[in-house]
């Protein structure tokens, strides 16, 4: 009698422990899915001025077509995406041609003064900031995630109810390179 006792207090205390265990993972995988709707936010203002930034900037700089046309069709491929990992990928592309694009706009000191220009990228410097802190929360969230999806014995329940290691939100490889490299300084 007392050997069923024991048996079924280990069984109630494994299913307990299984159902804390799934329910911590559900809340870090919502975590993560409610800091990337926080990237989202930023992001739909990054797109809402990227065109006003292109118009400005072709007034200036017109045999830059192709540079921008590149900028706003990375900007379209970033507001077609779906999903947290592709679109992870589309702004990593958008950011890459927002970034040739602030290198190109060093040969336009007239465009650098103009009034409206300064306003659009103090703008848009503005939510740079404000995604890279949202993409920090957003790897935080994604660390605590995979933390637990690798962990014993939570990696257990985790195959079972089919979450896996989600990937980050990081600086491609072409712009890595790029930033290991010290910036060249001209006067």
């Amino acid at each position: 009698m007392t050997a069923i006792i024991i048996i079924v207090a280990v069984v109630v205390l494994l299913v307990f422990m299984a159902i804390g265990i799934y329910n911590s993972l559900v809340k870090l995988r919502n975590n993560r899915e409610n800091a990337f709707a926080n990237i989202d936010v930023q992001l739909k203002q990054r797109h809402d001025l990227i065109p006003q930034l292109v118009a400005t900037v072709k007034g200036y700089a017109q045999h830059e077509k192709e540079l921008l046309t590149r900028v706003t069709e990375a900007r379209a491929a970033a507001m077609q995406a779906t999903g947290i990992n592709d679109k992870i990928q589309a702004e990593n592309q958008l950011s890459s041609a927002l970034a040739g694009l602030k290198v190109s706009l060093e040969a336009y000191p007239d465009l650098k003064a103009n009034q409206n220009f300064l306003q659009l990228q103090n703008e848009i410097s503005d939510i740079e900031n404000k995604l890279a802190a949202t993409r920090r929360y957003f790897n935080t969230a994604t660390r605590e995630l995979n933390n637990k999806v690798e962990t014993f014995p939570s990696n257990i329940l985790a195959g079972m109810f089919g979450f896996h290691k989600e990937p980050m939100f990081e600086v491609p490889r072409e712009e890595r390179a790029a930033m290991d490299k010290a910036p060249e300084i001209q006067f």
